[in-house]
């Protein structure tokens, strides 16, 4: 590919896999970083050249920028890809890509910087007028919360600055636990970011959380994919996504994209990236959530809905060249639904299950797609997400695609480490998932305790 021959893969998984397969179809070599405990990884395997970048400890390996970009140099690559996750929005990678002249695959680092706050996020937004919750700028301390609070009416939703991931977040549905839990979640963004900075947003009970896949160039293009709706969470962790949304009507989906697009325009994004609504169902109105500057886990529903490339529009766009589509020419078609497939057990809090991998028999259709680093004897490690894969079903309608899900779903066979299949087969199987009747908080106030209830029949 013109600019870009070889590309160093700081990442793991099935997103290493993905990137792998992408750079093959366009002849770009790959070079990948694995910490010790990866040596024997799938993308091992299938990558032209592996680094060993450190031990199995994300904060010794796949966390240091600066081993990170010297293994670039060292094996001659030309750019480096993130994925997700890692240092994937991290604005010191592409800010010492640049330096040294490398090509980061992604987003500028004042992209990153701009959007990665939140609360610097939320001013640029609110700037343009978009819809925001009710809420905050950064709260100094306990005092200032409970005011804050008591402006913007309870329940309220604590939210790390710099987080994601659902660290440092917590809902405050009475006074009495403001002062707990603005602590704890002080603690876990100081953790998790090493910035403490928390603001606040009213809490909406029944929403659904909708986000617009976009992408620009450095030609000024700047296109919207549609959306997809990820409202199946438990503790704010997506565990179901579909495209596009049954919530919203063809009305609202203009106004989410456009809304999208006038944020990208304004601050000259270029690469693959995702804007975040929340969606009041009870008022039929949306807000700005945030803007994640990375390839989402769940961009296979996109890909699948519409037929394009999104990690080959990444290397596209990064090499200096226009993106391969205008927006004319994208077009929706039928319907996908992406299950993420844990090493977790349901039956027992979700508890990571780590441990070698006896059995693995996926399904195999045309309708079927699998984005996965696992096969049989492989170990996963405890030190990492717990993903084993993400299981995509297509149909010409929600409904085929539900039934199609169903049946692969049921046709996986994994053994050696305990799964959250079961769990998923529950969510497909009730009549408020399938009439699309759900919200964010429909997972943890109803269905945990009708999944446990079932399961102690």
């Amino acid at each position: 590919m013109k600019g870009i021959s070889r590309v160093l893969i700081a990442n793991r998984g099935e997103i290493a896999v993905r990137i792998i397969r992408a750079c093959r179809e366009m002849e770009i070599e790959t070079v990948l970083t694995v910490s010790e405990a990866d040596r024997e990884s799938l993308p091992a395997q299938m990558a032209d050249r592996c680094v060993c970048i450190g031990p199995r400890l994300p904060a010794e390996s796949y966390l240091k920028v600066e081993t990170i970009v010297a293994a670039a140099f060292g094996t001659g690559s030309d750019a480096i890809h993130p994925g997700y996750g890692f240092l994937a929005e991290q604005p010191s990678l592409p800010e010492a890509c640049e330096k040294y002249g490398l090509i980061f695959v992604g987003p500028s680092g004042k992209a990153i910087r701009q959007m990665g706050d939140k609360l610097v996020a939320r001013r640029i937004v609110k700037s343009l007028g978009i819809p925001m919750i009710p809420g905050s700028d950064r709260i100094a301390n306990y005092h200032e919360a409970m005011k804050t609070a008591e402006k913007i009416g309870y329940p309220v939703l604590l939210k790390a600055s710099a987080g994601g991931g659902g660290k440092g977040m917590k809902t405050v549905t009475r006074a009495e636990d403001l002062k707990t839990l603005f602590d704890e979640a002080s603690a876990e963004a100081r953790a998790a970011f090493g910035d403490e900075r928390l603001y606040m947003e009213h809490f909406i009970h029944n929403a659904r959380h909708i986000e617009i896949q976009i992408v620009g160039d450095a030609f000024g293009n700047a296109i919207h994919l549609f959306e997809r709706d990820c409202s199946i969470q438990r503790r704010y962790q997506k565990m179901i996504e579909e495209a596009p949304s049954p919530a919203i009507d063809s009305e609202i989906r203009e106004k989410m994209c456009l809304a999208a697009i006038e944020i990208v325009r304004h601050i000259k994004y270029e690469n693959v990236g995702t804007v975040e609504f929340i969606l009041d169902q009870d008022q039929r109105r949306f807000y700005f959530l945030e803007m994640n500057t990375r390839i989402q886990v769940e961009h296979p529903v996109t890909e699948m809905i519409t037929g394009i490339d999104l990690v080959k529009e990444q290397f596209r766009v990064s090499a200096g060249q226009s993106l391969s589509f205008t927006q004319q020419s994208v077009r929706l078609a039928g319907h996908a639904i992406e299950c993420r497939i844990n090493a977790e057990s349901p039956y027992f809090g979700f508890r990571p299950s780590p441990g070698r991998i006896t059995r693995w028999e996926a399904p195999v259709n045309s309708c079927i797609r699998l984005d996965t680093h696992c096969y049989p004897g492989y170990f996963v490690p405890p030190f990492y997400d717990s993903l084993l894969g993400k299981l995509i079903a297509f149909g010409d309608d929600r409904l085929s695609a539900i039934e199609r899900m169903q049946t692969a779903l049921g046709n996986m066979k994994i053994s050696g480490v305990d799964t959250t299949i079961p769990f998923h087969q529950f969510v497909l199987n009730q009549s408020d998932y399938r009439r699309g009747i759900v919200n964010t908080c429909w997972v943890e106030n109803k269905l945990l305790k009708e999944f446990e209830a079932h399961e102690n029949d």
